[in-house]
């Protein structure tokens, strides 16, 4: 194998043991106590920076008609709300104890967590469709955003969420990322077609490149989220094993339902087992208990570990 065959083969594990590294070199390092503050805020602009243009990119190849609802949408879209919502009745009339509500919350964010924004790039690179990933990603955000607010407030009321200021939340969150370079990438298409074919010939690889970036940068925020919790090593691996549980029960069953109703196993995969663990992480914070923000965390580890062995098996069909 070739030096370049191997980044081809690995670059999503090494894009995260990079985020590892760089999280903890930097923190060990004194000479860089006093950007702590600065770096935090940097990377807040970063992220969502390189989310938008890899989306756009991405969405120059996709036009508005392409955007189609189909049948195991809405299959998926009914196993994530209803899997929710049952999680969610328990956290509100069980009785549980601190842990084990920790578990549970653990259980709701991980299973109604939308869609990854940059998923459609892992989709497209693994021969999936992109138009239909999105049509997914926008309709679960939607959903999201209409059933969460009163679940999540009545498994763990806050003092000051309703449902109007959860809504409006979790809408100014998720919409403006993921629809603001969908519409620039339509109106590059219908005014500057020189430009967008220079996207769609010249920077097909550009959306992956921008997301081992991004990638990193979440691995590294993911891993200051583990760091700094106060969770005992016990509670810490029942989360990671409940991340681990719904990660590959989401992957599967999304497969199959992409394979049984759409010939799509790789999007109906992609479209429920990758998701927005930054999000997961806010909503953690924001609505439940802020130490469940792990749960995230550790899905990200293994939503990506999963991407990986994808793309190996993409690249070496014959092995």
């Amino acid at each position: 194998m070739t030096f370049f065959g191997f980044l081809k083969d690995w670059s999503l594990p090494i894009a995260m043991l990079s985020g590892v590294a760089a999280y903890f070199i930097y923190v060990n390092v004194p000479f860089f106590d006093d950007t702590h503050a600065f770096v935090n805020e940097l990377i807040s602009y970063m992220q969502p920076t390189l989310i938008f243009s890899m989306l756009f990119v991405t969405f120059c190849k996709i036009r508005f008609s392409d955007l189609e609802l189909k049948r195991w949408h809405f299959i998926l879209l009914g196993f994530q709300l209803l899997t929710f919502i049952l999680f969610s009745l328990v956290a509100a009339y069980a009785p549980l104890s601190p842990s084990v509500r920790v578990l549970v919350e653990s259980f709701m964010l991980c299973l109604i967590c939308p869609t990854a924004t940059a998923a459609a790039v892992i989709t497209a690179r693994l021969g999936g469709s992109a138009a239909s990933l999105l049509t997914y990603t926008i309709t679960m955000n939607f959903a999201v955003a209409i059933v969460a607010p009163f679940f999540l407030t009545l498994a763990h009321p806050v003092e000051g969420n309703d449902f109007v200021s959860s809504f409006m939340l979790i809408m100014g969150r998720v919409f403006p990322l993921l629809l603001t370079p969908l519409l620039a990438a339509s109106i590059v298409r219908r005014f500057f077609p020189s430009v967008q074919e220079f996207f769609v010939k010249q920077c097909r690889n550009l959306p992956f490149y921008l997301w081992l970036v991004a990638l990193s940068l979440a691995i590294g925020v993911t891993v200051k989220s583990i760091v700094h919790s106060n969770l005992s090593f016990f509670v810490q691996m029942g989360i990671a094993i409940v991340s681990l549980i719904c990660c590959v029960v989401q992957f599967a069953f999304g497969r199959f339902i992409g394979r049984r109703y759409g010939d799509d196993a790789v999007t109906g995969g992609q479209s429920l087992g990758q998701k927005n663990t930054v999000f997961a992480i806010w909503l953690a914070y924001t609505f439940l208990t802020p130490v469940t923000s792990i749960a995230g965390g550790f899905y990200s580890l293994w939503h990506n570990s999963v991407n990986t062995w994808q793309l190996y098996r993409k690249n070496h069909p014959k092995e």
